[in-house]
C-alpha cells in the first residue's frame, strides 16, 4: 500500500521562522555561480503524521432484495430516494398470481393465532389436567385392591373343615328334599304338600351350590388368568397415573412454554408464507434502486431494490503492516475526493481489522474511516484519498522534506555556516509530505538549511564539499 504522510498544523510554535534568499556569494568572499541559494532556518513546533490510503464509500448497512416467489406485481409504492423505515412494504405481487400454498396461508394464519391464543388464555386445558389426575388416582386404588384379593392365601383349617361340613350339610339336606319330592311329584301342581315338597327342593339346592361355592373360594387359589388380568390392570392404572402427574405439573403454573413455542412457531411459518407476496424494508435506509414496475412478471430471485443505510457512511482502506501498529480506533482523519474538488470532509477511525490479508506477497490490514460530515454530495462508489493523523508531535525540532538527500545511504541536510554549505548527517523519525522530525544530527533551531542542494552546491574545487548526487 501507498505511504503518504502529510503535515497536519504544522510549525504552530516556532522558534524561528524565514525564509531567505541569497546570492552565491555572500558577505565573505565566496564567488558568485550565478545561482540563488535558498535556505531556510530550522524550527521547532508541531507536527501531525498521516497514514494515507485510498478507498471507496460504502454505507453503513446495504441490502439488496429480491422476490422470494413468483407472480404478477401489483404495486409499487415507493419511489427511488425515499427515506424508509424497517418493515415498509415496498411492492405486492396480485393474489391470482400467486401459488396456491401463499394463498391458503392467510387461513393458515388465522387458525395458528386462534391455536396460540387458547394455549395462552383458555384454563381449561388445566382443569382437565386436574380431573384426570384425581381419576387416575382413583382407578390406581381400585386396582391395587382388585390385585390384592386375588393375592390371598389359602385360608385357614377351621374355616376350610366349617365350609366343608356346611357343604356336607347342605348335600344331605337336598337328598332328604329329593326323596319328600319324588315322594309327592305325582300330586297335583295346585296341591299345598306338592309345592311345599318343591320349595323345599330348590332351597335345599340352592344351599347346596352356596356352600359348594364357599367351599371352593377358600379352599382354593385364585385363576392364574384371573391373576394376570388384574396384575395388567393395576400396570396400566399405574402408567396412566404417571402420565396425568406429568401433564398436570406441566400445566399447574399455567400455559406449558413448549406449547407456547410450538403454537408460536406456526403462526411465524404461515406469516412467513404469507409474506411471500410483497417486499419489506428489512431496515431503516434510502431506496436507491428501484428495478420492478407493475404488471412486471416477477420470478423467484429477481431483482427488485436496493436499500442503503446512508446515515452513516463508512470507507475501507487497507494499511500496510509496516504502519498498521500506528493505527487506532477514535484516530482522525481526513477524507477528500477527486468527485469534490475543493472540499475536505472529517472522519474518524471506526474499525482496525485484527488480521491481515496477503496481496501479491504484501501484507494489508483494513481499516474503516467513518466520515463524520458527508452530505449529499458523498455517495457510495465514489473513491476517497483518506489521511489517518497517528502521531502527534510536540516540541519536536522539524527540517523540510525539500531538503533531505541521501549520500551514500545516509539521509543528510545541508547547513550553511559561514556562507559555506556543510554536510550533516541525520536520523529522521516522523514525517509528513512536507516536514519530519530530526531525532539526531549535529544541529539546532535556527540553522539554516539549504532547499535546494542540488542547484546550489557546486562548490569550488579543494572547498571539501560534496553534492548530493
Amino acid at each position: 500500500m501507498k505511504r503518504n504522510l502529510i503535515i497536519g498544523g504544522i510549525i504552530v510554535a516556532v522558534l524561528l521562522v524565514g525564509f531567505f534568499v541569497l546570492p552565491s556569494i555572500l558577505s565573505g568572499g565566496q564567488q558568485d555561480t550565478g545561482s540563488t541559494l535558498q535556505t531556510e532556518p530550522l524550527a521547532v513546533g508541531e507536527l501531525t503524521a498521516y497514514v494515507g490510503a485510498t478507498g471507496t464509500v460504502r454505507s453503513s448497512q446495504n441490502a439488496v432484495l429480491n422476490w422470494q416467489t413468483g407472480g404478477t406485481v401489483a404495486s409499487v409504492l415507493v419511489d427511488k430516494g425515499d427515506v424508509v423505515t424497517s418493515g415498509t412494504v415496498l411492492a405486492e405481487l396480485e393474489q391470482t398470481s400467486l401459488s396456491q400454498s401463499i394463498i391458503l396461508a392467510q387461513s393458515d394464519l388465522i387458525s395458528a393465532k386462534q391455536n396460540l391464543e387458547d394455549v395462552l388464555n383458555s384454563g381449561e386445558a388445566r382443569a382437565n389436567a386436574q380431573l384426570a389426575l384425581v381419576q387416575a388416582q382413583q382407578d390406581l386404588e381400585d386396582a391395587e385392591e382388585d390385585s390384592q384379593s386375588k393375592q390371598y392365601q389359602r385360608a385357614g383349617q377351621n374355616t376350610i373343615d366349617i365350609s366343608r361340613a356346611d357343604l356336607i350339610l347342605a348335600e344331605d339336606a337336598l337328598d332328604d328334599a329329593e326323596v319328600i319330592y319324588d315322594r309327592n311329584a305325582d300330586r297335583s301342581q295346585d296341591d299345598p304338600i306338592y309345592a311345599a315338597a318343591l320349595s323345599q327342593l330348590a332351597n335345599a339346592r340352592k344351599t347346596r351350590d352356596k356352600a359348594y361355592y364357599n367351599y371352593q373360594y377358600v379352599a382354593g387359589l385364585p385363576d392364574p388368568l384371573d391373576i394376570s388380568e388384574v396384575e395388567a390392570e393395576l400396570a396400566l392404572a399405574q402408567e396412566k397415573l404417571l402420565a396425568a402427574e406429568r401433564e398436570w405439573n406441566r400445566l399447574k403454573d399455567g400455559p406449558d412454554p413448549d406449547d407456547i413455542e410450538t403454537a408460536q412457531n406456526r403462526v411465524t411459518a404461515a406469516q412467513a408464507t404469507l409474506n411471500l407476496a410483497h417486499l419489506t424494508a428489512p431496515f431503516n435506509g434510502t431506496l436507491t434502486e428501484i428495478s420492478v414496475d407493475p404488471g412486471d412478471v416477477v420470478n423467484a430471485g429477481t431483482r427488485a431494490f436496493r436499500l442503503d443505510d446512508l446515515s452513516r457512511l463508512l470507507v475501507d482502506v487497507d494499511v500496510s503492516e509496516v504502519d498498521i501498529n500506528g493505527v487506532q480506533i477514535g484516530q482522525p482523519a481526513t477524507l477528500t475526493f477527486d468527485a469534490i474538488p475543493g472540499k475536505e470532509y472529517a472522519g474518524v477511525v471506526d474499525d482496525v481489522a485484527a488480521v491481515g490479508n496477503t496481496v501479491s506477497g504484501a501484507v494489508n490490514f483494513t481499516v474503516t474511516i467513518q466520515i463524520m460530515d458527508a452530505d449529499e454530495a458523498v455517495r457510495p462508489g465514489m473513491t476517497a484519498a483518506v489521511n489517518i493523523a497517528v502521531q502527534q508531535l510536540e516540541n519536536a525540532l522539524l527540517v523540510p522534506n525539500r531538503s533531505v538527500r541521501t549520500l551514500d545511504g545516509q539521509r543528510v541536510i545541508y547547513i550553511l555556516k559561514n556562507n559555506q554549505s556543510v554536510t550533516v548527517p541525520i536520523t529522521l523519525g516522523a514525517t509528513s509530505n512536507t516536514y519530519s522530525e530530526i531525532l539526531e544530527g549535529d544541529v539546532q533551531a535556527g540553522d539554516l538549511v539549504v532547499l535546494n542542494p542540488s542547484t546550489v552546491l557546486q562548490i569550488q574545487p579543494g572547498s571539501g564539499n560534496r553534492g548530493p548526487f
